[in-house]
């Protein structure tokens, strides 16, 4: 399992972050501010760092002048400044890439696997998640119910792997969108809605649980 280290100093932005990574199977280290980053980097050894630039007690850049001086870990740098100049200040430290807030996760989560790809000469390993007779492939995002492919748009794909990544856990239109949609969404969110009745369509089989007043769940394993 890869490891990342989530530099980022906004707990809403550290929190979807890390729910949304580790669903894609990433194991994943947090730090609030530019010295918590460079102890846990310093204790830690991490395949992906996520660099926040607006960061308290020492800045993006200066976070990523030291990690350079002593490592080439892959570095995805987010920040809220858009300006060429900051732009190739970042690529003159040498990062890898960066994506500009506000950012949608699958994006985010696309480039964290295309640097992936770059820096380990391969593929990750291939991943699989199961939930009854359900089979995601997480890498070809592919699904299979009880042996018969379903035809899923890449939508309908990760919210079905976000629900069965964590059975009986309730999640909100609210939380949903801003796990896939990006955090930026302005749109209606009943186009959760939608997407749930497209899938329990597509699957045949109500393993998607409404709780009335809340959201979404997958149905617990063990009724």
């Amino acid at each position: 399992m890869k490891k990342l280290l989530i530099i980022e100093d906004e707990p809403d932005i550290q929190e979807l972050l890390q729910a949304y990574l580790h669903n894609a199977g990433y194991e994943t280290t947090l730090a609030g501010d530019g010295v918590e980053a460079l102890i846990k980097f310093q204790k830690g050894k991490f395949d992906l760092i996520l660099l926040d630039l607006m960061l308290p007690k020492i800045d993006g850049f200066g976070v990523c002048e030291m990690i350079r001086r002593e490592s080439n870990v892959p570095i995805l740098m987010l920040t809220a400044l858009d300006s060429e100049q900051e732009q190739l200040r970042g690529f003159q430290m040498e990062i890898d890439d960066y994506v500009t807030k506000p950012f949608s996760m699958p994006v985010l989560l696309q480039k964290i696997r295309a640097i992936l790809r770059r820096t380990t000469g391969g593929t990750d390993e291939k991943r699989r998640l199961y939930y009854r007779d359900l089979t995601l492939d997480l890498d070809g995002m592919e699904a299979v119910l009880a042996g018969r492919p379903l035809d899923l748009t890449t939508r309908e794909f990760e919210l079905l792997q976000a629900l069965i990544s964590s059975p009986g856990r309730v999640f909100t239109r609210e939380v949903l969108l801003a796990k896939l949609w990006g955090y930026d969404f302005f749109g209606d969110e009943r186009v959760v809605d939608s997407h749930i009745k497209n899938l329990r369509h597509k699957m045949g089989t109500d393993y998607i649980e409404t709780v009335r007043g809340a959201g979404y769940r997958a149905a617990k394993e063990n009724p």
